[in-house]
């Protein structure tokens, strides 16, 4: 018996599906290529994204008392930004407002004595025109004249006070930054300007214990003047030495009203410069932006120029990108350009070109491919017209540069 055998269908061959899939490979690639390809006055480069970064640094040196942001804050211009100790220098500045007024009182003593004097003088010159006066009156002006001589002395004795409590403020601030330059902590302009504010307070307490001999000299004086009234008022002769002792008391309350005068605008001084320093201790932000890094805790103690934060303003960014040296002439200043980022290759940013190298150098190393790294480019900055804060340093991107458009 004869098997009937079923028939095969014949084998197709895959050969048409693989050229069929190479042409449509290669019409895909074509018309990749032919839609990258720059257009007609565009010039396409790429890069990073860069920004201006401003470091915020201490004027004065001092210890960190606060630091008010961390990296990747963002920050208005003005704000508060690190706070240094400020109580020794308030110490200083009670110091010096309490200079002030001692001043300021005893000037006031000083003009109230020449006020005195010069009645006195007014008074003994009429004497010696008078053959007999009142000399109970001139007994009471002597007793005055001893009374206000004795108000200086306290006065005087009162500076000496005040002056050795700006000796002992001078001599920790002086002994405070001999260790802080022997730790390294300061500078030695700042150790020098202690170590002279110490000899200032030194001279100064010299001064004003010259001033309680000089008083105690007037008070003796004036007490002798009182004797000799109560005993020869009637005397033209000892009449005409009080009036030279009166005068010379004048020239002495002149030249210590002077001298109070004085005290008064060296202390005021003293005190707008502390109160400056005070102001340095608050270091507020130069611009608005973020902080881009953060170098100090509080507790640090750090010297005056030390970098404590870095600000970059994000409405002053730029793409970093290369041109190849044979394309560099196409190129000028205020072209304009689109950038995209590679977040958002969809959104062009407006931009022109703010700078261009001027001279070739060899393509970055951040280039992966060795070959491109060998070719000369010159580095172009394409300034971003409006980065509204979404463009960040760092950040990948493309940019076309229109060769043909300049920014008006």
């Amino acid at each position: 018996m004869t098997q009937t055998m079923g028939s095969e269908k014949p084998r197709r061959s895959p050969l048409p599906l693989i050229l069929g899939a190479l042409v449509l490979s290669g019409i895909g690639y074509g018309l990749w290529v032919w839609l990258n390809q720059p257009k007609a006055g565009e010039l396409k480069v790429s890069g990073l994204i860069e920004g201006y970064e401003t470091d915020v640094g201490a004027k004065t040196p001092g210890r960190i008392d606060e630091v008010t942001v961390r990296e990747g804050d963002g920050v208005k211009k003005g704000q508060l930004l690190v706070r240094l100790d400020d109580s020794e220098i308030q110490a200083q500045l009670r110091g010096a407002v309490a200079r002030i007024n001692a001043a300021q009182q005893q000037a006031r003593q000083a003009q109230l004595q020449l006020r005195v004097l010069n009645g006195q003088i007014t008074q003994a010159q009429l004497t010696l025109q008078q053959s007999k006066g009142d000399a109970e009156g001139r007994v009471n002006q002597a007793d005055a004249q001893v009374a206000t001589a004795q108000a200086q002395l306290a006065q005087a004795q009162a500076t000496v006070t005040s002056a050795q409590s700006d000796l002992r403020l001078a001599l920790l601030n002086r002994n405070r930054f001999a260790q802080l330059l022997k730790e390294g902590a300061t500078s030695q302009q700042q150790f020098d300007q202690a170590q002279a504010s110490f000899e200032s307070a030194q001279a100064n307490l010299k001064a004003r214990n010259a001033s309680v001999v000089a008083a105690r000299r007037q008070v003796n004086a004036a007490q002798g003047a009182l004797t000799q009234t109560q005993t020869a008022t009637l005397n033209p002769q000892l009449r005409d030495s009080q009036l030279s002792v009166v005068r010379e008391q004048l020239a002495q309350a002149q030249s210590q009203l002077a001298g109070a005068q004085a005290e008064v605008v060296n202390a005021e001084a003293t005190k707008s410069q502390l109160q400056a320093q005070i102001g340095y201790l608050n270091i507020l932000s130069p611009i608005s932006g973020v902080v881009t890094s953060r170098s100090v805790e509080p507790g640090a103690v750090v010297t005056a120029g030390k970098t404590l934060l870095s600000l970059i303003d994000l409405d002053r960014v730029y793409l970093r990108g290369y041109v190849p040296e044979g394309s560099i002439g196409k190129v000028r200043v205020g072209q304009q350009a689109r950038v995209y980022l590679d977040s958002d290759s969809t959104k062009p940013y407006t931009a022109h070109i703010a700078a261009i190298d001027p001279k070739a150098s060899f393509t970055p190393e951040n280039i992966y491919f060795k070959d491109e790294r060998v070719k000369q480019v010159f580095g172009v900055k394409i300034v971003i017209d409006k980065p509204a804060g979404y463009v960040k340093p760092g950040m990948p991107a493309d940019a076309e540069i229109l060769v043909g458009e300049t920014k008006p």
